[in-house]
Parts: structure tokens; C-alpha cells; sequence
């Protein structure tokens, strides 16, 4: 048998070297990639697996009984921009996700036994997710408890996805109803859809309907970007964020004592020993959402008790989906009940601009020497009520030439305040425009 030269055996060699190189290259490689997915596992921050739950919060038994009639949830539902930031207890928590989407009666037979859900779970699917300050929390109806699938409050981030932010940063708890459209056999996904959110609203309306009985308060918020929503709240691919419940303790107590005049009119009564008080006068819909919230705020944090007038009472919608509650008619606004009269803007403003009612109001706290504030385009109202001949005033440029022409010395300010007549130009100077109220309200 020939054999193999120097060189060929030289060459086998480096062959097999390099084969071994090789090897050892690829195990280091699989070692190093197994040590980075460990690190990559337990590096704080990362996401963690939805799998496995940080923690499991078994719920107290849902109360089913109390003293609160389903008539006088009604009357006590709040609606408030702002709130203390105050956390509720997980028994007021279980008590919200039981009336939301929790089993309502016990039963025999069936899949699963012994339960029975308030709506079709199996046609659209809906979760529950609570933000709280110790993380997210996933409801699990079965078994009435809370699965926390991650422990860091994002209440903050969620509130600049939002376009609520103030009430969703400070509330105790938010509420993120999720849904899911994957079981749509033989429907079209646009009916599908429409049943989801159906069924949303109806559980949106069971937890704000509890939180009367809770002596709590509920902003409910619709407009909010859903992709960052589903990645702060660490919310699966599979299920979008269709509603927000900001719920907790009211930052600002509204009045609740009412006038007994004659006619029954139940706006709260004067006090001039008490603290001042501001009817704030919003169109039947489209509010300006910030020009609104914003100065309950501010007026709310000098210590200025508010309330909502408008043509209709009840829940009405802002322009960029912001919901507040009417309290009061505004045929039945006493002016001398209150220290400020205060409309707000936004397209829904323009149904006061020829209104007799309204521009009586107006005039009224004029001579009345009440302080009297419009924003953005609400001015018109006070030039068409007559009341802004010689006064300094600036509104929304729109409106500029009705105010000249009303005899006011425009100004396009971003705020003017000529005695105890106050105007601003936009939303953008809503924060001046209310801390006027307020220092006009305090005699400064």
C-alpha cells in the first residue's frame, strides 16, 4: 500500500485542526448565547414572560348587596377630570371587576359548572386589566383574583397616551377593558366589532354604575393611542384596548347643597362664608376637553367649588372624546348662586352665541358685578350679550371681528382680564385663563 506523502499528511492535518477549531467555536458560541439568554431573563426591566404571573391576588368575595338603589347610582354616578391618586384597596378593586365582568349567579351543570358570566364570553372575548401603583393586574373571573403581570406603576406613561392625562395619572386605579374579535366564524368582522364594543360599553357601564355604591369617582376615557397602551400595560398581541375607567377619590368635592327657592331649581345655594363657587357653561356636545378640565383643575386647587350648566344634563362628549356630567339647566342657572360664570369653548359654544338665555345670563352677572370669563370662541357670547363695549378683550382669531364690532378694544392676548371681565385666545392659555378666575375670585 502507497503511503501518503509529507505533504498530503500535512495538509490532513491542518484539516482536522481546523474541524477542531471549528467545534470548540460553536460550542463557545452556543455557551455564550445560553449566558446572555439567561442575563437577558432576569435583567430587570425586561418584559417578563405573560406565562408566568408575578403575582396572584385571591379576591374577597364580591358583595351583593347594599344599601345604594339602582336609582340612586344613578344619581350619585361622578364624573370628575382629576383625583387624589389615593389607591384603593383590593377589595374595592374586586368589587369593580366583579361588576364588570365577573360571575354573577351560582348554577348546576353546564361548562364550566357553577358559572355563569354576566355576557357571551365566548363570542367576544373582553379582559380586564387594572393599573394600580404596585404594577398591572390581569382579572381572572373564574377564580376571582388578579394576576399581576408586571410590577411597576405606569399610570404616568399610560396618562401620555391618553388624552385624559390628568385623570388618568392621579386616579387609584385604571381600568383598561380589552377585547378580541379572533372567534368571528361566520360573522363579518366589522359586525363582529360592533358587538365587542356593544359588549364593552355594557361592562364599562356596570363599573361606573358601582363606583355610586363605592362613594367613588369615574373619568371614563375613549381617546388614547391603543398600540403604546398594549405595550405600557404589557396587554397581549391578541387583544386591543378599547376603553379606559379612571376611578378614585374626587380631587375636587362639588358642591352638594341645594337652593330651596321657589321653583325648585337645585343649584347649590350661596354662601358667601364659604368657599366661592364657579357655574362653568358648556355646549350640549363638543366641548373644548382641555379649555373644560383644565380650569376645573386649577379652580379646584385654589379652593373654587365647580359645576357644569349646559342645555342639557346628563353625560355629554367633548371634541377629543372627554366625557363630563351636566349638572344643572341652564334654564335653571341663578347667577346670584354663584361668584364666577364661567363658558367654556369649543364648537359646541357656538349653540350660545344667539341664544336669548345665555346672553341673559351674561348680562345678568355683568351688572351683577360677578366675574365673568369666556375662552377661545365663547367671547362672541359676551359681545353678542353686549357686555364687552370698552373692555379689553382677546378671543380666538376667528372671532375678532364680532368683537370689535360688539365695541370691545381687542387686544389677541393670549388673556385678558379688564376688572371682572376675563377672556383668553386658545386652549394653549387655559392654565392663565383659570388662574385669573381664581385671583379675581380671591379680590386680587
Amino acid at each position: 500500500m502507497k503511503r501518503p506523502s509529507a505533504q498530503k499528511i500535512k495538509y490532513q492535518k491542518s484539516n482536522i485542526k481546523n474541524f477542531a477549531f471549528c467545534i470548540f467555536n460553536f460550542d463557545f458560541f452556543v455557551a455564550v448565547a445560553m449566558i446572555l439568554a439567561g442575563l437577558v431573563a432576569v435583567c430587570p426591566g425586561q418584559r417578563r414572560s405573560r406565562l408566568a404571573p408575578l403575582r396572584i391576588v385571591q379576591l374577597p368575595e364580591p358583595k351583593l348587596t347594599s344599601s345604594t338603589s339602582f336609582e340612586q347610582a344613578l344619581v350619585k354616578r361622578r364624573i370628575e377630570p382629576q383625583f387624589t391618586g389615593q389607591p384603593l384597596k383590593f377589595e374595592q378593586i374586586g368589587q369593580l371587576a366583579w361588576a364588570g365582568y365577573g360571575i354573577t349567579k351560582s348554577a348546576t351543570g353546564g361548562p364550566p359548572a357553577g358559572q355563569i358570566r354576566p355576557l357571551p364570553e365566548e363570542l367576544y372575548p373582553i379582559n380586564l386589566y387594572f393599573a394600580t401603583p404596585e404594577g398591572i393586574y390581569a382579572y381572572s373571573p373564574n377564580e376571582h383574583s388578579l394576576r399581576q403581570v408586571l410590577d411597576q406603576d405606569v399610570r404616568g406613561a399610560l396618562a401620555k397616551a391618553s388624552i385624559n392625562p390628568e385623570a388618568v395619572a392621579t386616579a387609584g386605579c385604571d381600568i383598561i377593558i380589552t377585547g378580541s374579535v379572533r372567534n368571528s366564524t361566520g360573522r363579518s368582522s366589522s359586525k363582529v366589532r360592533s358587538f365587542m364594543l356593544l359588549q364593552a360599553g355594557q361592562i364599562a357601564q356596570n363599573i361606573q354604575l358601582q363606583t355610586a355604591t363605592l362613594e367613588l369617582a369615574f373619568m371614563p376615557v375613549g381617546d388614547f393611542d391603543t398600540q403604546s397602551v398594549s405595550r405600557i400595560c404589557n396587554i397581549p398581541r391578541n387583544l386591543e384596548p378599547l376603553y379606559i375607567i379612571c376611578i378614585g377619590y374626587p380631587a375636587v368635592q362639588t358642591p352638594t347643597t341645594t337652593s330651596q327657592t321657589q321653583g325648585g331649581t337645585g343649584q347649590p345655594a350661596q354662601n358667601r362664608a364659604g368657599p366661592k363657587t364657579a357655574a362653568l357653561i358648556v355646549g350640549g356636545e363638543n366641548f373644548h376637553d382641555r379649555e373644560l378640565f383644565e380650569t376645573m383643575r386649577v379652580l379646584g386647587s385654589a379652593g373654587v367649588q365647580t359645576i357644569i350648566a349646559s342645555s342639557r344634563t346628563g353625560v355629554i362628549r367633548g371634541m377629543l372624546g372627554g366625557v363630563a356630567e351636566a349638572r344643572i339647566l341652564l334654564n335653571q342657572l341663578r347667577v346670584d348662586d354663584y361668584d364666577a360664570i364661567v363658558f367654556i369653548g369649543g364648537l359646541g359654544a357656538r349653540e350660545y352665541f344667539d341664544n336669548p338665555l345665555a346672553l341673559d345670563i351674561a348680562r345678568s352677572a355683568a351688572a351683577k358685578g360677578k366675574v365673568l370669563a369666556a375662552i377661545s370662541i365663547a367671547p362672541t357670547i359676551l359681545a353678542n350679550a353686549g357686555v364687552l363695549r370698552g373692555v379689553r378683550a382677546t378671543s380666538f382669531v376667528s372671532e375678532q371681528a364680532v368683537l370689535q364690532q360688539a365695541g370691545a378694544t381687542y387686544t389677541g392676548a393670549p388673556v385678558e382680564r379688564d376688572r371682572q371681565i376675563i377672556t383668553a385666545a386658545s386652549p394653549i392659555a387655559v392654565a392663565q385663563f383659570a388662574g385669573a378666575i381664581a385671583e379675581a375670585l380671591a379680590g386680587r
